[in-house]
């Protein structure tokens, strides 16, 4: 099959051919129809994030259909169109598996860093955490709710259900996705862009924003809760001081830069910094849920598998709005 991988210390992924992988006890074999290209994996790349396995496939973002599976799988399965995950495997039997907070894992796998991903014509994941796919999401355009939209739903999902007000900074994949959630709900969202991206301004209020600006601008009234998607650590002193008190501030990325010092006032009265590591099962069934009510159109740019790198230049550049997706089958 053909896939994109990533070697060693290489800053680019290499198209190779490889053997289609063989499902072991408990794994489906997917046939990749798509996969979004993350944050995520521009982190891996540039070695921002550093336990992965060499060499590797990346990609989290999967919508395919199973084709073959392992030992201990419901013949059933064969020919479902499911969604692969960020999260591929847990143990189970960590104090955390234990306490329904398998997200948080000793033992976790990740899929696209810790074992291969959907960079590829074919991929191997692990049945009980592939989900089926609702029949309006079963293309390749909705690939991204597989990570920006069930990461952006969990980072939602900490804020207290009565926020009204919701700053969502860093205005990409995850929050074009929430943002439709959001509005749908009653939400009012301030939208902050990096400095000049007026395009991103522009997607966030065509998508229901109250306001938009970049990440240096204030917002007109102080916000309820808010939600970080860009990795920028200098950031979060500035939610904090943009938010009422009793708010929380997520941090939703997996990877972010030094958070200056700031001065106590800007925590006291009750705020939260919290961060969101990976995701449940659940998550997924909740989101989807939603997703189904409340229908969620995604902006994307598409690029073929042999663009991956393309891609990923393009996320770094900061010249997508809304998500990229490699188109594989």
């Amino acid at each position: 099959m053909r896939a994109m991988v990533l070697s060693g210390q290489a800053r680019a992924l290499t198209e190779m051919r490889v053997a289609v992988p063989y499902p072991g006890p408990g794994q489906v074999l997917v046939r990749v129809n798509a996969c979004g290209v993350c944050r995520t994996d521009l982190h891996i790349v540039d070695q921002e994030l550093k336990e992965g396995k060499y060499p590797l496939i990346l990609g989290h973002e999967v919508i395919g259909k199973i084709v073959a599976m392992g030992k201990g799988i419901d013949p059933a399965c064969l020919g479902q169109v499911v969604g692969v995950p960020w999260l591929a495997y847990t143990c189970g039997k960590c104090r955390y598996c234990l306490k329904g907070k398998e997200n948080l894992c000793e033992k976790a796998l990740f899929t696209g860093y810790t074992v291969d991903g959907g960079y590829a014509e074919y991929m191997l994941a692990y049945q009980r955490y592939v989900f089926p796919i609702p029949g309006i999401y079963q293309n390749a355009a909705a690939s991204p709710l597989l990570c920006a939209g069930l990461i952006g739903f969990r980072s939602y999902s900490m804020l207290d259900p009565d926020c009204e007000k919701i700053g969502i900074y860093g205005f990409g994949a995850a929050a074009h996705i929430l943002i439709q959630l959001a509005v749908a709900q009653g939400k009012l969202i301030y939208a902050f862009s990096k400095k000049g991206d007026h395009a991103a301004q522009q997607l966030a209020l065509r998508l229901g924003a109250t306001w938009a600006g970049d990440s240096s601008q204030q917002p007109p009234c102080p916000m309820d809760g808010a939600i970080l998607f860009a990795p920028a650590g200098e950031l979060v002193p500035k939610a904090l001081s943009e938010s009422n008190r009793g708010a929380m501030v997520v941090c939703g990325g997996i990877h972010m830069s030094d958070i200056p010092t700031f001065p106590y006032e800007l925590l006291w009265g009750e705020r939260t910094v919290k961060s969101v590591a990976n995701l449940t099962t659940s998550d997924a069934a909740n989101f989807f849920e939603q997703a189904t009510l409340h229908p969620i159109t995604t902006s994307v740019r598409f690029f073929e598998l042999s663009e991956a790198n393309q891609a990923l230049q393009a996320l770094r550049e900061g010249s997508i709005q809304g998500a990229a997706v490699l188109r594989i089958h």
